[in-house]
């Protein structure tokens, strides 16, 4: 369960989150979305400690993230960024094992590498473990970087924008591997993402941000209604419901 108490947060003197109050529960895909300069990145950031909390408090499973040790924080939650940079010359094997430092400080085991090859495979990476990270297109970079995040054997995944790079062929494997990881391994996955119908498909619950605030959030079914996306993104849209998912037309 992620818990998120009146937290607030300014840059520059200026407010990016105001007063947000959340209770997440757990073993789901929950999508963060709204338009740019929402917050989504911000409230990422401090979730996974990266960005200091200024007020209020984020608690994981119980777990006080501004008070708890950084090697219990890094064992608990993995985050990838937008941007994320590597030295060229690791392989994608090196990164993977790099992952697992929480656990290992520099000396992995065999457990360690036992873990980097099952996460290659289930990201269908073994065609790429000995290429270097500058090798690789785009999407396969992305890809592994994910794969990395997952490597660190963490509860919960924050993930801002995995898409980024990706055609939809990878992003539907992606999206459809981080889906079955919930299954798999009872992971919680907290996820950025700007297409509505990649979050219908596959998010289990929404948190839609604007100018700071959540505007709405709850089942994805319930809260993406032509309504609430339009007042979201001041835009007019249509909502076409196929099966059980509903889908957004905003052409």
């Amino acid at each position: 369960m992620i818990e998120l108490l009146n937290v607030q947060h300014n840059i520059s003197g200026n407010s990016v989150l105001e007063n947000t109050s959340l209770t997440l529960t757990g073993n789901q895909v929950i999508a963060l979305i709204g338009p740019n300069g929402a917050g989504k990145s911000t409230l990422l950031s401090l979730m996974s400690r990266l960005s200091p909390l200024q007020t209020g408090k984020i608690l994981f499973d119980g777990m006080d993230i501004s008070t708890t040790k950084s090697d219990e924080v890094a064992r608990k939650i993995a985050i990838l960024q937008q941007s994320t940079h590597f030295m060229s010359r690791l392989t994608v094997e090196d990164l993977l094992i790099f992952s697992r430092y929480p656990y290992h400080k520099g000396r992995p085991k065999a457990e360690d590498k036992t873990k980097v090859e099952d996460i290659i495979q289930y990201f269908g990476l073994e065609s790429l473990k000995h290429k270097f990270i500058d090798q690789l297109s785009g999407g396969q970079r992305q890809i592994a970087l994910v794969a990395m995040t997952f490597c660190q054997d963490t509860d919960y995944i924050l993930l801002d924008e995995p898409l980024n790079n990706l055609d939809m062929y990878h992003a539907r494997h992606l999206m459809r591997t981080l889906k079955q990881a919930i299954a798999d391994w009872g992971k919680t996955i907290v996820v950025v993402m700007h297409d509505i119908n990649y979050a219908s498909q596959y998010a289990d619950y929404i948190v839609a941000l604007q100018q700071g605030n959540v505007l709405f959030h709850g089942q994805t079914l319930e809260v993406l209604t032509e309504s609430n996306i339009g007042q979201l993104y001041n835009l007019d849209v249509s909502m076409l419901t196929l099966g059980d998912k509903r889908f957004c037309v905003h052409f």
